[in-house]
């Protein structure tokens, strides 16, 4: 939550993260941050009083939700979890590109293997600078969009990301109440948190599942001109469908494993949706003006941000919070909030691709 002249108070908005070593040679994770960090737009534009008040504030607010939440899921995290952290967008960048860099180290390690020749050191740390300010152009829009983030930082210690900037500019254009906003979001935020700590091998799960595709998705040098091809033919359909680029190269089996991969994302989404509302009425007054003008703000992008939103799969995240949400609530109508929480008793619980637009199949599989 900064100005141009105001730091984030001591502590604030840098995640500390030990990895170590070189970059990678395809990929310059430092010139990523750098170039991340040298053009994103700060955001809204306070004092440093401001901003030391609203750093606070988020705090209080992720605090006050712990035991709602736990209350409401029947979820706990351990008391050695790690407490969320109030980033800005350059430290939710910094975040993300180590977190990038866990993931793709094995994505890396393939596209080396595949090499006929060796490249000159030269050549190859120019290329490494490319792709770096490519990463970082991304993350530099996506730092804007993002409210708050469970960070599963594969190498590194994960935790709970809240984004000032973000939350204060989007309580400002919704002209909803700033108290009432945070906490909004921090019960959504905080359910995550639950989620990834509470169940002790679904973070595992979930870095070797997402690893394990991005090895599979990425293309050799081979099937680089066969892609433009299929990007020259398709781009329509992505476009249309929303569901991002990957989809367009992938085969019907990676078509398939991304299905199941996103049917758990929409869980996650969809009972951390849950979650907030039902806790919500109890101890947030503006509730339901916050979630109807919240749901419009979703469904509001526009122009080369809508463009873009299409591109990147966002669009399809949309649907996650939806799809997950309806998947949540028809469980729990079923088999009570104890034959819900069945679905963290091990990856075979977790819903299908099928299961999360079927409840009754998912409550059948799971309870007979």
């Amino acid at each position: 939550m900064t100005d141009s002249t105001t730091p984030l108070p001591e502590g604030v908005g840098r995640p500390d993260r030990s990895g170590g070593g070189a970059p990678a040679a395809s990929v310059d994770y430092e010139f990523a941050k750098r170039t991340g960090r040298a053009i994103v737009n700060p955001g809204p534009q306070v004092s440093s009083d401001e901003a030391a008040a609203i750093v606070a504030d988020l705090r209080d607010a992720a605090a006050s939700a712990v035991a709602p939440v736990a209350e409401t899921s029947d979820l706990r995290a351990p008391a050695d979890a790690p407490a969320p952290l109030v980033v800005d967008r350059a430290g939710w960048i910094s975040a993300n590109v180590d977190s990038f860099k866990s993931m793709l180290d094995p994505v890396v390690d393939k596209l080396n293997a595949s090499k006929k020749s060796q490249t000159n050191a030269a050549a190859a740390a120019i290329g490494g600078k490319v792709t770096g300010a490519e990463m970082g152009a991304l993350l530099a829009f996506l730092s804007s969009k993002v409210l708050g983030q469970y960070d599963l930082a594969p190498n590194g210690t994960p935790r709970l990301l809240l984004v000032a900037p973000n939350i204060v500019a989007t309580e400002r254009k919704l002209q909803v109440d700033p108290t009432d906003f945070r906490r909004w979001v921090a019960m959504h935020e905080e359910t995550h948190r639950v989620q990834f700590t509470a169940v002790p091998w679904l973070r595992e799960h979930m870095v070797t599942r997402t690893q394990a595709l991005a090895v599979d998705l990425a293309p050799t040098p081979e099937d680089l001109s066969r892609r433009f091809e299929q990007l020259t033919r398709n781009l329509p359909e992505v476009l249309t469908s929303g569901e991002g680029l990957a989809q367009l190269f992938a085969t019907p089996e990676q078509k398939a494993q991304i299905a199941e991969l996103t049917a758990v994302m929409s869980l996650l989404e969809g009972h951390a949706d849950v979650v907030m509302d039902d806790v919500g009425p109890r101890v947030i007054p503006s509730v339901g003006e916050i979630r109807r003008r919240f749901d419009q703000r979703r469904n509001s992008a526009v122009g080369v941000d809508r463009l873009l939103r299409k591109l990147l799969g966002l669009e399809a995240k949309m649907r996650q919070y939806r799809d997950g949400a309806v998947f949540v609530r028809a469980v729990t109508d079923r088999v009570g909030r104890d034959g819900f929480n069945a679905v963290w008793s091990s990856p075979e619980t977790l819903p299908r691709a099928a299961e999360i637009l079927d409840p009754d199949a998912w409550v059948r599989r799971v309870h007979g």
